[in-house]
């Protein structure tokens, strides 16, 4: 049904976008016991990874906290060339992200 319900959305588009996860980066050092909040995070790429779909996770901004948001390009199935030369042509007009990573860390 997942492959299917994609399979249906691309015939009317090339590409999604999408958030990568539903919530800003996590602060430096925060940890969690509660799996089902690990999990939560991860409900935005479950069902592309699922579908057997290509993705490309981008930076695109901050949120109020200053924290980075990323979102995904999704492509249909060996679509791999136009998502990566669709993410290189947003990367270039979007410029510079407005922080680095750090380490494992993100330094604003």
């Amino acid at each position: 049904a997942v492959v299917r319900t994609f399979d249906r959305a691309f015939g009317e588009c090339d590409l999604m976008m999408t958030p990568t996860v539903p919530v800003t980066a996590f602060k430096k050092g925060r940890k969690t016991e509660d799996p089902v909040e690990n999990y939560q995070t991860d409900i935005c790429t479950v069902p592309i990874n699922i579908a057997g779909l290509p993705a490309v996770s981008l930076p695109c901004g901050a949120g109020k906290d200053g924290l980075p948001v990323g979102m995904q390009l999704i492509g249909p199935r060996f679509s791999e060339t136009a998502l990566l030369n669709a993410a290189f042509q947003y990367e270039q007009a979007a410029g510079e992200a407005p922080y680095r990573v750090d380490g494992m860390g993100v330094r604003l």
